[in-house]
């Protein structure tokens, strides 16, 4: 029996950890490398062989979906499969163009994600979830109303900063940053730091 061989890229530890605990439940699956943003991708793809790249969107120096562009024009054998935040089928619509092989909510990535990454092995595309992506879900419309400077601050948190340092790396007071938490917690209706990095996490915020 072949392994699959995957390469993982979050700009999270605690994510590509996450994932790897999910695909080492399958035998035939072998995590070889893993990221933290495009850049890091591409350097990997050109000293070892993979057969699957598995992409966050949201990642540092470069994106996923321009990462995913570069890999489809110089190393068109390897799958990708993205996961994003944004539950919207004009935006399959067009990583469907650009040639990603697959596309899974990042909130949703246990079973569906070995699927995916089996299927698009085998030669077959993976949107078998596109029912699911709709131009009003809720989530969409709860990050909407974030401010730039509210998802900044979610990163912030998400990275284990205290709003002591959030307000000194933003160079803004520490009651601004308080507010801005407050704030954030009540228009995503929820009661914790706990729970809002939990929600970032589902929703690829961070």
């Amino acid at each position: 029996m072949s392994t699959v061989k995957i390469l993982i890229a979050d700009d999270h530890q605690i994510v590509i950890d996450g994932l790897k605990l999910v695909l080492s439940s399958r035998e035939d699956f072998e995590v070889v490398g893993e990221a933290g943003n495009g850049l890091e991708v591409l350097d990997f793809l050109n000293h070892r062989h993979v057969d699957v790249v598995v992409l966050d969107i949201n990642m540092p120096e470069m994106d996923g979906i321009k990462c995913a562009k570069k890999i489809k024009s110089t190393h068109p054998k390897i799958k990708v499969i993205i996961l994003t935040m944004y539950a919207q089928k004009s935006f399959v619509e067009e990583i469907i163009k650009i040639g990603i092989d697959g596309c899974l909510l990042k909130n949703n990535t246990g079973k569906e994600l070995s699927d995916a990454i089996a299927r698009v092995h085998s030669g077959k595309s993976y949107y078998d979830q596109i029912q699911h992506f709709n131009k009003d879900d809720a989530n969409d419309h709860k990050e909407l109303s974030l401010s730039e400077r509210e998802i900044e601050i979610i990163r912030k948190l998400g990275d284990g900063l205290t709003s002591s340092q959030i307000s000194e790396t933003l160079f803004i007071s520490e009651h601004t940053v308080k507010t801005h938490r407050k704030n954030i917690l009540r228009k995503l209706s929820l009661h914790s730091s706990s729970e809002l990095i939990q929600y970032a996490l589902n929703n690829g915020i961070i």
